[in-house]
C-alpha cells in the first residue's frame, strides 16, 4: 500500500507539472498515458529508496516464518521416523 501511495503522490506531482506546462504534456492525445508512465518511472526508484526499512522488516518476517515452517516440518518428520 505504501508503494501505491508513493505512485499516487508522483502522479499528482507530475500531473500538476504537466498542467502548468513545466514538463511536456505529451504528443497529441497522449497526455494521460504520458503522465502515468512518467509517474511510474519516477516512483520506482523513489519507492526503492524510501521503503527500504519496510522491505527489510518484511523480509525478516518472511525468513522467520520460513524457518519456523522448516522446524515444524523437521519435527513432524522425526515423529514419523520414530513410529516406523
Amino acid at each position: 500500500m505504501m508503494r501505491v501511495g508513493v505512485f499516487v503522490g508522483c502522479l499528482v506531482v507530475v500531473g500538476a507539472l504537466a498542467h502548468f506546462g513545466l514538463i511536456p504534456a505529451g504528443i497529441g492525445d497522449s497526455n494521460p498515458l504520458w503522465v502515468v508512465l512518467l509517474a511510474l518511472v519516477i516512483s520506482a526508484p523513489l519507492s526503492f529508496v524510501l521503503l527500504r526499512k519496510q522491505r527489510a522488516a518484511m523480509s525478516e518476517q518472511i525468513v522467520n516464518g520460513v524457518e519456523g515452517a522448516k522446524g515444524r516440518l523437521a519435527a513432524n518428520r522425526s515423529q514419523e521416523d520414530g513410529v516406523a
